[in-house]
């Protein structure tokens, strides 16, 4: 429209434009979707590379993670056959009047799910990790390789305490941190007020790159929400708001299995949990709207996974009867990772949307398999390079005596901690997870945890009392413990 205005000159297109966009406030929002695809997508690859590359580029790590999609859908599919379930049918229209109306309180349903079982369990998952090999490595020709103790048996590149340092150098002992009551630099009153004030700036510029960089230091509490949508690029429009009403209109016009395995995790984990069993309807409306999203379908582009496939009645194995089925849920205690994001979104499109824009961005890599520096492999390596290298007595005490740290860790990194560390805790670390755009401090996070609590660690005698020393983690002051690890450690 603007474009026919006579003062519109051709000459001065191009110029005018700029104007245009930089006055209607349409620059910011092109310069955030911009940088929100930088953030999401892989580096370009070499022109020759075939496209499986750009989604995992190692192709025993593809292997890998084909056979276990194929366990995965083995597991639905007997589930199916035992219980005499399809895996998708239409409601009858009373039971969709039913569900439309206890739709906010789905909490109070309470099913008989005895019969459903969780596809799979962390420790499942661990178990395949372990098996990773790489066949170019099995005669153990690379030395420094084989002096590798833990669990994880594949030589990728992860980064040792010095690399840390440097990545996370705004984390430095004499940087102000949020999370952190005790700074020698500056009283920790004036550092908030300045910092709230510098985050109050950064909202009204409304610049994506500019509060990444800015969490880094920590969320003030009363400003998280707001920052944590600038940088994951959610508006919740109109437009938006419409899609998630479509996906809830799916889920009560159609009944799929994993409702069940969604209701029974709910009922498992969140229900449970001290923090989050206020939160079970949110939860339940969140995750049935995501397992009908096609629209995630879309980070299978960049992700080693594939998303499943199941075949309509009598049509088994004719490409054109194909459906994605559902399109995208992971079937194991992902509920934890909508939980806590309950404390900051209380509108549940948005609440809706952040979650999918976290989960494509950062919590898929840690239930698939593959070479990412923040996959699950590299966060469980780096793990255990970190505690082999710094504490190497505990290692080696803990692994002789058969409890491997990976098996008491690996539970929390592939939840992100969530259910574990107190919700005020978990936040400053999910702050940090999206100020550096990267998992890694996940792991970090765990070696911390041994270090601290290396001196009870080095009187155990079993896995059991290993396990027990580390039971619960609600007490931690996470900031401390990361910045300890990383710059009070000698290298």
């Amino acid at each position: 429209v603007s474009l026919h205005k006579p003062e519109i000159k051709l000459e001065s297109l191009k110029e005018d434009i700029k104007d245009f966009l930089k006055t209607s406030g349409w620059e910011k929002k092109l310069q955030n979707a911009v940088y929100s695809e930088l953030n999401v997508f892989p580096s370009p690859c070499h022109p020759a590379a075939p496209p499986e590359h750009i989604k995992e580029p190692l192709a025993y790590m593809r292997k890998a993670q084909g056979s276990w999609e194929k366990r995965i859908l083995k597991s639905l599919n007997s589930m199916c056959t035992e219980l005499n379930i399809p895996l998708a049918q239409k409601r009858p229209v009373n039971e969709q009047k039913e569900l439309l109306n206890k739709w906010n309180e789905m909490g109070t349903d309470e099913p008989d799910l005895s019969l459903f079982r969780p596809v799979y369990a962390p420790k499942d998952f661990l178990e395949v990790l372990m098996n990773l090999r790489n066949p170019n490595y099995e005669n153990g020709e690379q030395p420094s390789f084989r002096n590798h103790l833990g669990l994880i048996q594949v030589p990728l590149k992860v980064k040792d305490i010095p690399e840390l340092k440097e990545d996370f150098s705004e984390l430095g002992l004499n940087i102000g941190q949020l999370g952190v009551d005790d700074s020698a630099q500056v009283p920790p009153e004036f550092f908030e007020n300045e910092h709230v004030r510098v985050g109050q700036k950064v909202l009204a510029e409304q610049d994506s790159a500019a509060a990444q960089q800015y969490v880094r230091q920590g969320c003030p509490t009363a400003l998280r929400a707001d920052l944590w949508a600038l940088i994951l690029n959610i508006s919740n429009q109109p437009e938006d708001i419409l899609y998630y009403e479509q996906l809830k209109s799916n889920v009560i016009q159609h009944n799929l299995l994993v409702d069940s395995l969604i209701y029974k995790d709910v009922k498992l984990t969140a229900s449970n949990d001290d923090y989050y069993f206020v939160f079970e309807d949110y939860l339940y409306q969140v995750l049935l709207c995501f397992s009908r999203d096609t629209s995630v379908l879309e980070h299978f582009a960049y992700s080693s996974a594939t998303p499943p496939k199941s075949y309509i009645q009598g049509k088994l194995g004719m490409e054109e009867y194909a459906v994605f089925y559902p399109p995208n849920v992971n079937y194991n205690s992902f509920i934890l990772s909508v939980a806590p994001l309950c404390f900051l979104y209380h509108e549940p499109s948005k609440l809706y949307q952040i979650f999918r824009e976290m989960y494509v961005r950062f919590f898929f890599r840690l239930h698939s398999i593959s070479s990412h520096p923040s996959g699950i492999v590299s966060l469980c390596l780096l793990f255990e390079t970190l505690l082999q290298t710094h504490l190497p007595q505990l290692f080696y005490h803990l692994r002789e005596i058969g409890a491997q740290p990976l098996r008491i860790s690996f539970k929390w990194m592939v939840r992100a901690f969530s259910g574990y560390l107190a919700t005020d805790q978990l936040l400053l670390l999910w702050d940090r997870i999206l100020g550096y755009n990267s998992l890694e401090i996940l792991a970090v996070l765990a070696a911390a945890v041994f270090a601290f609590r290396a001196v009870n660690l080095m009187e155990v005698t079993s896995l059991a009392a290993a396990e027990a020393v580390l039971a619960d983690l609600s007490t931690l002051k996470v900031m401390p413990l990361l910045q300890i690890f990383l710059f009070a450690t000698v290298t």
